[in-house]
C-alpha cells in the first residue's frame, strides 16, 4: 500500500470503535464506520411468508456504481424521502436487512469489524479488492420497472 491509498482518518482516534458504544460516537466517528460496500444503497425484495429479504442490483438513482456512494449523500432526503438515516436508536429496526458484513450492525451485535475494512486496513480500497463491495454491478433504478426487480436479485440478506 502506498501513502496515498492510506485512508485518512480525519484526526479520529485509532480504533475508536473498540472503545466506545455507537451511541457515544461522534458524527465523523459514526460515518467513518461505513465500508462503502454499496449494499444499503441497493433495493431490496422481502418474501412476505418467510420475511427473507433479497438484495437486486437495482441501486437507488443516487448511488455511483463507481465509488459505491451515494452522490448526493449530504442532500439525499430531498430527492430520495424515503432514504433510511441509520442511528443507534434505529439500527434495532433495521437489523433484519442490512448486510451481515455491515460495521453498524456487527458493532451492534458486539462484533468485530473485519480485516477489510478500512478502519481495519487503512485503504478504502479493500472493501473492494475483498469482493464485499457491489462497485461496478449494479442497474439504476431510474432504468429498472419496479415490476423487474425480481429478474435482478442477487443475494439473501
Amino acid at each position: 500500500m502506498t501513502q496515498s491509498d492510506r485512508f485518512e482518518q480525519g484526526g479520529l482516534a485509532p480504533n475508536f470503535w473498540t472503545r466506545k458504544s455507537l451511541a457515544e460516537m461522534s458524527v465523523d466517528e459514526w460515518e467513518a464506520l461505513c465500508d462503502g460496500c454499496g449494499k444499503c444503497c441497493l433495493n431490496k425484495i422481502e418474501d412476505e411468508d418467510s420475511g427473507k429479504v433479497f438484495l437486486t442490483r437495482v441501486a437507488c438513482r443516487l448511488f455511483d456504481s463507481d465509488t459505491c456512494r451515494c452522490s448526493q449523500y449530504n442532500i439525499r432526503h430531498k430527492f430520495v424521502p424515503e432514504c433510511i438515516s441509520l442511528t443507534p436508536n434505529s439500527i434495532p429496526k433495521h437489523a433484519y436487512w442490512l448486510p451481515k458484513t455491515c460495521a453498524y450492525l456487527l458493532l451492534w451485535q458486539e462484533k468485530p469489524l473485519f480485516d477489510w475494512h478500512p478502519l481495519i486496513s487503512g485503504s478504502p480500497q479493500s472493501v473492494h479488492q475483498a469482493g464485499i463491495s457491489i462497485q461496478g454491478q449494479t442497474v439504476s433504478e431510474s432504468d429498472i420497472d419496479e415490476d423487474d426487480w425480481e429478474d435482478h436479485l442477487m443475494e439473501a440478506q
